[in-house]
């Protein structure tokens, strides 16, 4: 039970005086998205998010914002040189992730429509693909819950992994952009992961990302017909389209200009902020509540497409 306290002549749990304390650090120019996540998931596993219906409903539009804003610090010529670059990595890393876990989750006696989850999730961009997906699968909540727990947990430890891994290999900017937008699961990771690497890296993981989000409607639909869902409703990611017309600005738009340091300034703060209500929601009871057969799926799949799509980069990119 939290005990309330006098605070400047409003009363506050100790909950609520810890997550501000962390919420405003976040906001400042010491803190990045690793850091950002760490203090979330010691939140998570201390004193717990006293804000977790308001945290969930933020983290979706918040990510959304900044990926846009984003968008005013990016060439369309260079992301198109990118997108180029990045398709057939994505093309073959999709299909071969879901049949991999079709085969994998048979093999591990998994729920077929949680496999299926964790598959989209890993395959195209980790939780916006199980939200996506999951209405159309007919999904309960308990399954969703899982595959979005099993993808938020991979997430986070590839925050951390990736950049001193592309250090240690001398990876390129390009290199590392476009591993990231393979082979790590949330857009938010993904940027995340790649900022903390460079400004070439972001832009490059970015594109490759956002191009790699729209695969979720044809997968959508794919699954409606497999899984007997007719008339399903599907999410199109049109916060996509808003990321291509921000960056069509700031490449053709000379007035514009002014504009992408502040913009892109606010959706890196807006980013970090939103790894933190990321790592908040990353409770022991979300992590240990799937089980772990859905995390042997999630970790195998993870391991063999980022070790593939590495040794793939390393000798063609």
């Amino acid at each position: 039970m939290q005990v309330p306290h006098a605070l400047v002549g409003q009363v506050f749990t100790w909950q609520q005086v810890v997550f501000g304390l962390f919420f405003v650090f976040c906001l400042t120019p010491w803190a990045s998205p690793p850091i950002a996540l760490a203090l979330g998931l010691v939140l998570a596993q201390t004193v717990g998010n006293p804000f977790p219906t308001h945290t969930k409903q933020l983290t979706h539009k918040l990510l959304q914002f900044s990926v846009i804003g984003l968008g005013f610090g990016m060439n369309a010529h260079a992301a198109v040189q990118a997108g180029k670059q990045g398709i057939a990595f994505t093309v073959v890393s999709i299909f071969g992730t879901l049949g991999l876990g079709f085969l994998v989750g048979k093999w591990l006696g998994l729920g077929r429509r949680v496999v299926h989850l964790i598959s989209c999730g890993t395959a195209i961009c980790g939780g916006s693909a199980i939200a996506a997906i999951g209405p159309v699968l007919g999904a309960k909540d308990e399954e969703i819950s899982v595959g979005l727990g099993t993808v938020f947990v991979l997430n986070a430890l590839a925050l951390f992994a990736f950049p001193p891994i592309g250090h240690a290999l001398h990876l390129s900017q390009n290199q590392f952009g476009l591993w990231c937008a393979i082979a790590i699961h949330d857009t938010s990771s993904v940027v995340g992961a790649a900022a903390t690497y460079g400004n070439q890296a972001l832009e490059v993981a970015t594109t490759v990302k956002l191009a790699r989000a729209l695969w979720i409607i044809p997968v959508a639909i794919g699954t409606a017909l497999a899984f007997k869902q007719p008339g399903a409703k599907i999410k199109i990611p049109y916060f996509i389209f808003g990321f291509v017309g921000a960056m069509l600005l700031n490449t053709f738009v000379p007035a514009a200009k002014p504009l992408g340091p502040p913009l892109v300034g606010l959706a890196k703060i807006g980013l970090t902020v939103t790894l933190f209500f990321i790592g908040a929601g990353l409770s022991a009871k979300v992590v240990l509540g799937a089980g772990i057969k859905p995390y042997i799926l999630g970790i195998l799949l993870w391991l063999v497409i980022s070790t593939g799509s590495l040794l793939v980069i390393l000798h063609t990119a």
